[in-house]
C-alpha cells in the first residue's frame, strides 16, 4: 500500500510536539562541562571562525552573529572578508556526520597553523571529532539515518535545530558572564541595508 503525504498529514500541533520533545530530550542529554569548556575557548580566542555546510552552516552562522554581538571577533569561513586563521584563533566546525570534506579540511588547516578546534557533531570518533581540541556531541540522527529510531524528523533536522538552540544557550551564558547590557549588544547590530 502506498501512503501519500496528504493521507498521513495530521496537524501542526503534532509536528510542534515532536520538535519540542526531541529537542528537550537532546539538550538535556549533552555534556554540560564540554559546553562550558567551549565557552572558555571562545572567550579566550583571538578570533573565532565558524564553518558548516547547508542548514548546519546556517545554524552556526546564527551563533556567529550572536558572538559578534558580544563584541568578539568572529568570521564565517569562506566569506570574502574572512582573514587567515592563525595561532590563538578558534575554529568552530559543525558536521553531523563529522565527515563533511570541507569542514574536516578546515579543521586540518586550523590545527596546522596552531588554532584550536571545537567540533560539533553526532559522531565523536569521526574524522572531525579526531581533529578537535573539544568535541561537542549532539546525539541526533545523522542526515543519512532514515530509521526514525532517534528522531521522527526528516534528515538532519534535529541536529541542525540543536546546533542553534545549544549555541543560543551558550551565548546566554557568555552574555551573563560578560556583564553587558542588552543595549550594549544592540549597538553592535547591523545598521546597513
Amino acid at each position: 500500500m502506498t501512503v501519500t503525504a496528504q493521507e498521513t498529514y495530521t496537524r501542526f500541533e503534532d509536528g510542534r510536539r515532536i520538535v519540542l520533545d526531541e529537542n528537550h530530550r537532546l539538550l538535556n542529554s549533552i555534556e554540560l562541562a564540554h559546553w562550558d569548556r567551549a565557552g572558555e575557548l571562545i572567550n579566550s580566542a583571538r578570533s573565532v571562525f565558524v564553518i558548516g555546510n547547508g542548514r548546519s552552516g546556517l545554524a552556526i552562522q546564527m551563533a556567529a552573529m550572536r558572538l559578534m554581538h558580544l563584541g568578539l571577533r568572529v568570521h564565517v569561513a569562506g566569506e570574502v572578508t574572512a582573514p587567515a586563521i592563525g595561532k590563538g584563533d578558534l575554529l568552530v566546525a559543525v558536521s553531523g556526520s563529522g565527515t563533511t570534506e570541507s569542514v574536516v579540511r578546515a579543521a586540518d588547516t586550523a590545527r596546522k597553523v596552531g588554532a584550536s578546534v571545537v567540533a560539533v557533531t553526532t559522531a565523536p570518533a569521526s574524522p572531525l571529532g579526531q581533529r578537535a581540541d573539544q568535541v561537542l556531541i549532539l546525539p541526533a540522527a545523522d542526515k543519512q539515518d532514515h530509521s526514525a529510531t532517534i528522531t521522527a524528523q526528516y534528515a538532519g533536522s534535529l541536529f541542525e535545530q540543536a546546533v542553534l538552540l545549544a549555541f543560543d544557550a551558550l551565548f546566554y551564558a557568555l552574555w551573563v558572564g560578560a556583564d553587558q547590557t542588552a543595549e550594549r549588544l544592540w549597538e553592535r547590530h547591523a545598521n546597513l541595508g
